[in-house]
């Protein structure tokens, strides 16, 4: 197939400037190497396509009649090839992202208009789900996960700031049961577990303790698979939720939550956009990729001094 298309491209040029130097020019190989690739394609297709003088070059009967046809095939595939480049120029497409809830909210949703409006050819076709997928095998362009949880194959890039953690409870909950000063005493709480939509498994809650890291498997009365009702749960007074403080800061500074365990609440790393492969990245995915970079060095820079 290839041979072929190198064949008709040169049997094109050829019969375009009659001429097998000026062919070659065109398509910037020797004159000897346009020869070699029409007798190719003559002897594939068994007939002969040009006549041949040390003077001219023509169009046989046969090639005549097969140019006619290809003519318009030939400029359809150029016509392919001149809209991938206005694409790579002008991004364009539907975009396909697997994420969170929580990292949509985070991140994505603060600044999808103003990306949609800078790229008004692209389209967002957002997939909302805590459950980790195999974005090469669903068909996904791209995701959004927090930093520990891509995959060491992917390509991650950095989207946001890191994210603080925090135990949170309601007053209601902390007056009756008191607050825990040490992690192990998580063990006598009722605490609100968040079992993994992927695997199953129950989610064990991180900690720092100085420079040991600890990792707590709680217990209480609440099992969830959507993370996003924890935080409703600790406000009906369900028991301790571990949740990232920025979901929760509002309920904080209006007292409907109470937070505990603050010196040992770790940072984790933010959320990544994530894909597989670095080669020929779409052109609609890096134009995601690159606005958000910019987005997140400004969200981060020092505010200046008035």
């Amino acid at each position: 197939m290839r041979d072929d298309l190198s064949g008709l491209t040169a049997l094109l040029a050829v019969a375009e400037k009659r001429s097998f130097s000026a062919a070659a020019v065109e398509l910037r190989v020797t004159p000897s190497a346009v020869s070699q690739i029409i007798r190719a394609l003559e002897e594939r297709v068994g007939v002969r396509l040009l006549q041949r003088t040390t003077r001219s070059v023509g169009l046989t009967e046969a090639g005549a009649r097969f140019l006619a046809r290809l003519g318009p095939a030939m400029k359809g595939v150029h016509e392919a090839f001149e809209s991938l480049g206005e694409l790579r120029d002008h991004p364009a497409g539907t975009l396909r992202l697997t994420l969170p809830r929580y990292g949509y909210e985070e991140v994505l949703a603060p600044r999808l208009a103003e990306f949609l409006a800078a790229y008004p050819g692209i389209k967002a076709d957002l997939h909302i789900d805590d459950a980790f997928i195999d974005i090469v095998e669903n068909g996904f362009d791209a995701g959004f996960r927090i930093g520990e949880m891509v995959e060491r194959e992917m390509i991650a890039i950095p989207v946001s700031g890191d994210i603080r953690m925090t135990v949170v409870g309601s007053p209601s909950y902390v007056t009756a049961r008191g607050k825990p000063k040490h992690p192990r005493e998580l063990r006598e709480h009722d605490c609100i577990n968040y079992r993994s939509r992927t695997s199953g498994g129950l989610f064990r809650w991180d900690f720092k303790d100085g420079a040991k890291n600890l990792k707590v498997a709680v217990d209480g009365r609440v099992f969830l698979n959507e993370a996003d009702l924890m935080v409703g749960a600790a406000v009906d007074g369900l028991g301790l939720a571990y949740v990232p403080e920025s979901r929760v800061r509002k309920l904080l500074a209006d007292k409907r939550l109470v937070s505990v365990l603050e010196p040992y609440c770790p940072l984790f790393p933010g959320f990544f956009l994530y894909y597989p492969s670095r080669t020929h990245v779409a052109p609609k995915l890096k134009a995601l990729a690159d606005f958000l970079r910019v987005q997140r060095r400004r969200a981060h820079m020092p505010r200046e001094r008035t």
